[in-house]
C-alpha cells in the first residue's frame, strides 16, 4: 500500500493529536509513515468485514465466477467470504505472538469485555488496553501491507482483479479486439 495523504486522510481519527487528523506522521529519518490511529482504523475495518462475513454464514456457500486476467485469461470460481474469513484468521495467527493471540481471541473473537479479559489474563486495565492498541496497530499494518493481495482495502479484496503471470501480450488479435488495429 502506498502511504500518502490520499490513502490515510479518510480513515485517520480527526481528533488524533499525533497526526492532527491527516493520518501520516514523520519518523526519525523524516519519512512519512502511517499514524497509529490510521493503523487501528485499518484493523477495525478488517474486523468489521470479518464480523459481517461470519454473520452471513448461511450465505457463504455462494460461489462467484470472476474473470482472471493474465496470459491465459479465463475465469475462476471463488468463495470470497470464506476466503476472507480464513485469510483474516490465518494472518492474525501468524503475525501475533502466543500471548497477543490469546488477548485477540478473548476480546475480539469471543467477545469478552475488558473486565473478564483482565481477570482471565491476570492483567491490570491499563496494561490490557495498551496491549490491545499495540495488537490493533500491528495487525492494521500487516493487513494493509500483505503481499500479493492485502486484506485492506476491503473493496479491492472483494472486487479486485485476480492476476496470473502478467498482462496479456499485444498480439495482432488482442490489438484488433481493443480497437487499435483495423481489420
Amino acid at each position: 500500500m502506498q502511504w500518502n495523504r490520499s490513502t490515510t486522510l479518510g480513515i485517520a481519527n480527526a481528533a488524533c493529536t499525533s497526526c492532527q487528523g491527516l493520518g501520516l506522521v514523520m519518523d526519525r529519518s523524516d519519512q512519512e509513515i502511517p499514524c497509529d490511529c490510521t493503523l487501528r482504523a485499518i484493523f477495525r475495518a478488517c474486523l468489521t468485514g470479518f464480523v459481517e462475513c461470519v454473520a452471513l454464514g448461511e450465505r457463504t456457500a455462494s460461489v462467484s465466477w470472476e474473470p482472471c486476467y493474465g496470459p491465459t485469461g479465463g475465469r475462476v470460481f471463488s468463495r470470497k467470504r470464506e476466503e476472507f474469513i480464513a485469510d483474516f484468521l490465518k494472518v492474525t495467527e501468524r503475525v501475533l505472538t502466543a500471548e497477543e493471540y490469546r488477548i485477540f481471541r478473548y476480546h475480539f473473537l469471543l467477545g469478552a469485555d475488558y473486565i473478564l479479559c483482565c481477570q482471565k489474563l491476570n492483567m491490570d486495565r491499563g496494561s490490557f488496553f495498551h496491549e490491545l492498541y499495540r495488537i490493533e496497530e500491528k495487525l492494521g499494518r500487516t493487513y494493509a501491507q500483505l503481499k500479493p493481495y492485502p486484506l485492506y482495502p476491503l473493496r479491492d479484496y472483494f472486487g479486485g482483479q485476480i492476476e496470473k503471470a502478467g498482462p496479456l501480450p499485444l498480439t495482432p488479435v488482442n490489438q484488433r479486439a481493443r480497437g487499435r488495429l483495423s481489420a
